[in-house]
């Protein structure tokens, strides 16, 4: 149950994410500019929405609506597409259990072909900092010239761990953990949506032990 809360209510949209205005802004400001990098990094405390906010502007720079909308539409095509977990174009990879150089060199192979349906491809890559040194070499040559219709996002806990050629290369963009009148609004609103009653002691008491991370409170609500 508390894995299904945390996915069920995760953000589709950038109104939705909570406390992370300045980075959202900035994002936004970006794609409405069409000044988007070619290259991200997301980092900061585990559970404060790096992977979200990595699908979000994989799923934004794809968004047929959103520089009328200045958001995500949700309704479009290629939204619709992401959101049923069908897009081919929007790689994923976990850097902790594949954080090897024959990974990179098959991420290296596929950058050069076309999106097969998006207007951009993605890769997304997650716990960044755990690939391995012979990886990162690999990584960095994509980095410095990757063709035009590709966008990397990487995530990270612990972003000291990258090389500084890698952090060169990327736009930063650091989350914190929230306050607890975040952790209360968003607790409030899933148990509104989950038709449960909840006390403002019991939430005291999620924000307390999530230490302020959105998905470890999620997790919690859930348990309870």
């Amino acid at each position: 149950m508390e894995s299904v809360l945390y996915r069920k209510y995760r953000s589709k949209s950038f109104s939705q994410v909570i406390s992370q205005d300045h980075t959202v802004n900035l994002l936004i400001n970006s794609i409405i500019q069409d000044k988007i990098s070619h290259a991200y990094l997301f980092c900061g405390p585990r559970g404060t929405g790096k992977t979200t906010l990595a699908r979000l502007m994989a799923k934004a720079v794809n968004c047929e609506n959103f520089k009328v909308n200045k958001d995500i539409c949700n309704e479009c095509i290629y939204c619709r597409t992401i959101n049923s977990g069908n897009a081919i174009d929007i790689i994923e990879m976990d850097a902790a259990s594949n954080r090897g150089i024959e990974e990179i060199r098959n991420l290296k192979d596929g950058i050069n072909f076309m999106p097969g349906f998006l207007k951009k491809k993605i890769y997304i890559i997650d716990e960044a900092h755990m690939l391995t040194k012979e990886a990162f070499n690999a990584l960095l040559k994509t980095l410095e010239e990757p063709p035009e219709h590709i966008l990397f996002i990487l995530a990270t806990t612990e972003p000291q761990k990258l090389p500084i050629t890698i952090l060169s290369r990327v736009q930063r963009y650091d989350l914190h953990l929230v306050n607890e009148e975040a952790i209360e609004k968003k607790i409030l609103y899933i148990a509104s949506q989950e038709n449960l009653v909840i006390e403002k002691k019991a939430i005291e008491m999620i924000y307390r032990q999530s230490g302020g991370s959105y998905r470890d409170a999620e997790s919690l609500l859930g348990k309870i």
